[in-house]
């Protein structure tokens, strides 16, 4: 059942391209050490199953320089901590940092699907020098590639009142 993270009649103005970036920024950063954990996790697990003292042989030999397997298993690792993230919260850790959120039109959280659907539109919007992410720049709904193939947005969370200085809440 989709999170509904505000009203529908409320409306966030889009996220701006340098937030977005920053937010891609850190999150490579986590990606990287993911993606270490996970190698090390397969590393380990073909190792056990061929015998380290053979697969120690292979790797010497060169054999899994240009491993599909693993490469493919890295891929997964990460559409799934991104939709992870994106299907419960609507924001990774780089996302709650630079105060962005993926949502619905509606205000609600996205589905696996549309998650898929931004992952793979992610890559696609890199390969043309980043085009896909500077599309908001001209586009008048400012959606990037990802945005528009999944039919989601990602929009500026405001920050949270602070509390007033007696104590009481601001209201």
């Amino acid at each position: 059942m989709p999170r509904q993270f505000h009203d529908p009649e409320s409306l966030f103005e889009p996220a701006p391209l340098l937030r977005r970036l920053l937010a891609m920024l850190y999150d490579g950063l986590i990606c990287i050490a993911v993606l270490i954990l996970a190698t090390w996790g397969y590393t380990m697990f073909v190792a056990w199953i061929i015998g380290f003292d053979k697969y120690l042989e292979m790797a010497e030999a060169g054999a899994f320089n240009r491993d599909p397997m693993l490469t493919s298993v890295l891929f997964v690792i990460l559409y799934l901590f991104f939709a992870y993230f994106w299907t419960r919260t609507g924001q990774t850790l780089g996302m709650q940092v630079w105060r962005i959120r993926i949502e619905n039109y509606d205000g609600s959280s996205i589905s696996w699907t549309q998650a898929l659907k931004r992952y793979m539109a992610a890559y696609v919007s890199w390969i043309p020098a980043g085009l896909g992410y500077l599309w908001l720049l001209w586009d008048p709904r400012r959606e990037t590639w990802p945005d528009k193939f999944s039919g989601t947005q990602v929009v500026a969370v405001p920050a949270p009142p602070k509390p007033a200085k007696n104590g009481k809440s601001p209201n």
